[in-house]
């Protein structure tokens, strides 16, 4: 019985702990090279329950993932969250199937407006849990040309090999930061 007490007290005190914080289930690395983005807007989430399930076990995929306005709704598209593993015939869903977002009517109506005047597109950058409910980041983005990715890599490198040096420098007692 203590055993059991201990272990309650254990898995409630790792609840606390976390409590408050988002638990992310999938990001989206590849949307900051590919755009620049602009503005970060938080959504909920249309889910079915095996949907969620799944997402508690921390698999989806949205790096091919965008959003877009639809008949003045905002839908979520190409993201891949795979069936609950104990889920069959009619708690299954289909992984691939588009996903409604819920955000404010004004908001519906200002994003479609500046993906309509300006070559800007909505993409997801992070899914996660947010006090027990799933939430996803969007970006207004701008898709970056080949010779911007360049730029940033090379402008990256040349920033890591000053720092290099600079940690050489100080480790061989050339140079001395007061």
């Amino acid at each position: 019985m203590a055993r059991a007490k201990r272990t309650i007290a254990r898995r409630d005190a790792k609840r606390e702990a976390t409590k408050g914080q988002d638990r992310t289930v999938a990001t989206n690395r590849r949307a900051r090279h590919e755009y620049e983005i602009l503005e970060r807007l938080e959504c909920g989430i249309v889910l079915q329950g095996s949907e969620v399930k799944s997402l508690r076990e921390g698999t989806a995929q949205i790096a091919d993932g965008y959003a877009r306005v639809d008949d003045g709704e905002l839908w979520l598209y190409q993201t891949h969250v795979p069936p609950w593993r104990t889920g069959v015939g009619f708690s299954a869903h289909d992984p691939d199937r588009r996903r409604k977002l819920l955000v404010h009517r004004r908001e519906v109506d200002e994003l479609l407006g500046r993906t309509r005047a300006q070559p800007l597109t909505l993409i997801p950058l992070r899914l996660y849990f947010s006090d027990g409910k799933v939430k996803v980041e969007l970006a207004l983005a701008k898709g970056k040309r080949l010779y911007d990715r360049r730029q940033a890599l090379a402008k990256r490198d040349a920033e890591l090999d000053m720092a290099r040096a600079v940690r050489g420098a100080e480790r061989d007692g050339r140079l001395h930061r007061e």
